[in-house]
């Protein structure tokens, strides 16, 4: 079987060693790639004895499939197909019921998955609204919001192995009493960390918004009517929100509803964590996606799509997600039982972007939504007669009988839906392509490697073409890394310009019309990121938002390039916020000032500086929010290390208070050392007047900015990190901004640049996910 050996790319053989590859005691990996692909080949194909197949056949067929990059199953499958643990599915949704039991019950389901290395989706509406009465104990329930907070620190403790991190989603529907706390829940970054969150918009709210009315607010434990809020603010508030931080995104939950196949069996309240794949509670999917860039072949008149071939691995796909409901482990009976009565599976692509520019055609044009549609149109057509040839000899699934595709002459179906376009961060990188259907990231970019050495990646296609061209040179190379796009760069012809287009060179309208060409044809939802650039404006969100919904999107995330740079150090807490109610616009200082934590990574500078006392080693660090410490360490010549490590540690727990860095450098600025002062006559070397000193000069260093032009600490920090003179690192929320090159988000595991995409944030270097 493993005579076909994988073409992988170096970057794609790290990603492997470090996630995916089975591994000892000790830590060492014991299985190459073809290993892996053989074990899950040999997993899945075992299904095939259930119908009278011959599971070997099966197994070659899948891990030549697998073996030559042109599909790979969701991640779990990758990870757990033929080990013990043997958890295939990559989403799941959980129902939260309004009652101490259901809600606990939920937080328990919640942590087997993501140990087991799923991730969850709930929806928190059935929840009572804060304040309201608690029948058994006449107390006051505290709201869907503070539950969250609950799950999230579950989630937290559950590391799954340190191989896939917890991940979900909330979701509150926009007629809920609490939707004003829940849309602000992530205003700060702190808060939710293991969460995305996503408003379930109704369309009786979005014809509201179109009136420039107001709709009710129902208590979804009584029914009755607690309030009215005008459509528009609510809408506003998400748009401001969004603008700000990238959430919450919006989900159109009729939209899902209206497409939901057994409808029958109960309504969709929710998403898995980036919101591709609408559930029914206690449903899980398995997905996976096939490479696009493998389909194009040289044709009479240029390159073509290979659709002979793309029908071919479709339908194997199909087979094989199929066999994985049968041979999956599912980490809860319930589970189980919904999943194999609805056999839902969902077939996506990558490599999307590598496919338009083979075939010449910018991603931001008529003709690639066109071509969005032809491909996805086909995928979906050749899936479903899949799905109706297993239905012959494997029978339709359970729930057939009701659902929509139950009609007088129709065919059977074994799945009940087939096709999800799924975020592909790390299996893309294994299979060498461009990431799901968004545009490529970036044409060159740097790789940090073990031994710190600095490597430039360029994307395969745009190397290949400026050879081609006799363009290529590494001065080019390091230009483009620079500017980050070709535009303004001399030499590049306009045609390779106008087909080699990045994420942030494509407007937001149409990230918009190629989502929505693909929903076209997708029995499920799209996981997308629409990017806007920093200078984007409220109103240009808004517009995407009504776009979505406009072109027949279920659901859109979007992302402003930096936005989250913007959420630093916030002075005290918005308190008596409810709907309609005003402020003071004044805030009460804290009777207690504490430090925030030290993060686990930082990133700074250590210098040398000649005191009278010897030489004074001194380091200053930055996290998201600007300079969070400061270390000092004498040289042999002795000195006062106790006092200078005082210092030290108190500037730090300053810092780290919100203490604003001016006053602290004034205060420090000018105190003198009588034994500094002697030697500095006789050594031209010393330039400062103190231990104290040397370290405001070298705080004003680290920053390189005149204090003069701070202002009060919370703007001089933003205008540092505007000016991207730190680096800082911590699950992307932290974006620096690079002159020339935009804002960027460090990976907190191999601090290469981070990508916002399909609803998640990826690293394309080390495969670090913040989804899971």
């Amino acid at each position: 079987m493993k005579n076909k050996k994988l073409r992988l790319t170096e970057n794609a053989r790290v990603v492997l060693q470090k996630r995916y590859l089975a591994k000892d005691e000790k830590g060492q990996v014991v299985e190459t790639p073809e290993d892996m692909i053989e074990r899950v080949a040999r997993a899945v194909a075992a299904a095939e004895e259930n119908y009278g197949q011959d599971p070997e056949f099966w197994a070659e067929k899948f891990y030549d499939m697998m073996a030559e990059l042109k599909f790979m199953p969701n991640s779990p499958t990758l990870m757990n197909a033929g080990r013990e643990l043997g958890q295939l599915s990559a989403c799941f949704v959980l129902p939260v019921e309004d009652s101490m039991e259901g809600i606990f019950g939920a937080i328990k389901n919640a942590a087997l998955i993501h140990k087991s290395g799923g991730g969850t989706g709930m929806s928190f509406s059935r929840l009572r609204p804060k304040g309201a009465t608690v029948r058994s104990t006449g107390g006051e329930a505290s709201g869907p919001v503070s539950f969250m907070k609950v799950f999230n620190a579950a989630t937290e403790a559950v590391k799954q192995g340190g191989r896939r991190r917890g991940a979900n989603m909330g979701i509150l529907r926009v007629d809920h009493p609490d939707i004003l706390e829940f849309i602000r829940c992530k205003e700060d970054n702190n808060e939710l960390t293991n969460f995305n969150i996503s408003v379930a918009i109704t369309d009786k709210f979005m014809e509201t918004l179109k009136n420039d009315g107001t709709y009710e607010l129902v208590d979804p434990n009584t029914g009755k009517v607690t309030g009215r809020l005008k459509a528009r603010e609510v809408f506003d508030l998400i748009v401001d929100m969004a603008w700000k931080n990238g959430e919450p995104g919006i989900l159109f939950i009729d939209r899902v509803n209206a497409k939901n196949p057994t409808p029958h069996i109960g309504q969709i309240e929710s998403t898995n964590p980036c919101g591709e794949q609408p559930l029914l509670p206690f449903e899980s999917c398995n997905l996976g996606s096939i490479n696009l860039s493998k389909f194009v072949k040289e044709g009479s008149t240029g390159n073509e799509i290979d659709y002979e071939e793309l029908k071919q691995v479709v339908h194997m796909a199909v087979r094989f997600l199929d066999d994985v409901i049968d041979v999956n482990k599912y980490p809860l009976p319930e589970i189980e039982q919904m999943t194999k009565a609805n056999r839902k599976i969902g077939l996506g692509v990558m490599g999307f972007a590598d496919m338009l520019i083979k075939l010449g055609i910018p991603y931001d044009s008529e003709e690639a939504v066109k071509l969005a549609e032809e491909v996805m149109g086909f995928i979906q057509r050749e899936a479903r007669k899949a799905s109706e040839d297993l239905a012959k000899t494997r029978g339709a699934f359970p729930n057939f009988p009701g659902s929509v595709y139950d009609v007088p002459g129709g065919p059977l179906l074994r799945n009940a839906t087939v096709t999800t376009i799924a975020p592909t961060g790390t299996i893309s990188i294994i299979a060498g392509c461009s990431s799901g259907i968004e545009p490529v990231f970036a044409l060159a970019f740097e790789r940090n490697v073990l031994d710190k050495q600095r490597l430039i990646e360029i994307y395969p296609l745009f190397e290949e073409e400026m050879r081609r061209r006799g363009l290529y040179s590494p001065e080019l190379m390091e230009e483009v890394l620079e500017k980050g796009s070709l535009k303004g760069i001399a030499g590049i012809p306009e045609e390779v310009k106008r087909v080699f287009v990045t994420a942030h060179d494509i407007s937001p309208e149409w990230h918009v019309r190629i989502q929505a060409a693909f929903q076209k044809y997708t029995d499920n939802a799209v996981s997308k990121t629409v990017n806007f650039p920093h200078s984007a404006t409220r109103e240009d969100v808004k517009k995407v938002y009504l776009l979505a919904y406009e072109l027949g999107c279920k659901g859109v995330t979007v992302y402003r390039d930096g936005s989250r740079e913007e959420q630093v150090l916030k002075k005290g807490t918005r308190q008596g916020q409810e709907a309609g109610a005003g402020t003071c616009g004044c805030e009460e200082l804290p009777k207690e000032i504490k430090p925030r934590p030290r993060p686990s990574v930082t990133y700074g500078s250590t210098e040398k500086v000649k005191i009278g006392c010897g030489n004074l080693y001194i380091t200053v660090n930055s996290d998201e929010y600007g300079i969070c410490e400061v270390f000092t360490n004498l040289g042999r010549a002795g000195g006062c290390p106790s006092q200078s490590e005082a210092t030290s540690r108190l500037i730090s727990l300053a810092l780290r208070s919100g203490i604003d860095v001016k006053s602290i450098v004034e205060q420090l600025k000018g105190i003198r050392c009588h034994s500094t002062l002697r030697q500095m006559a006789n050594n031209k070397d010393i330039k400062v007047l103190s231990c104290p000193d040397a370290i405001a000069r070298a705080i004003e260093r680290h920053i390189g900015a005149r204090l003069a032009e701070g202002g009060n600490g919370v703007e001089f920090i933003k205008k540092i990190y505007c000016a991207g003179d730190t680096a800082t690192a911590a699950d992307g929320n932290n974006p620096v901004r690079e002159p020339g090159r935009g804002y960027k988000s460090y990976c907190p595991e191999c601090n290469s640049v981070l990508e916002h995409e399909s609803g998640c944030i990826v690293c394309r270097s080390c495969g670090y996910s913040k989804c899971g």
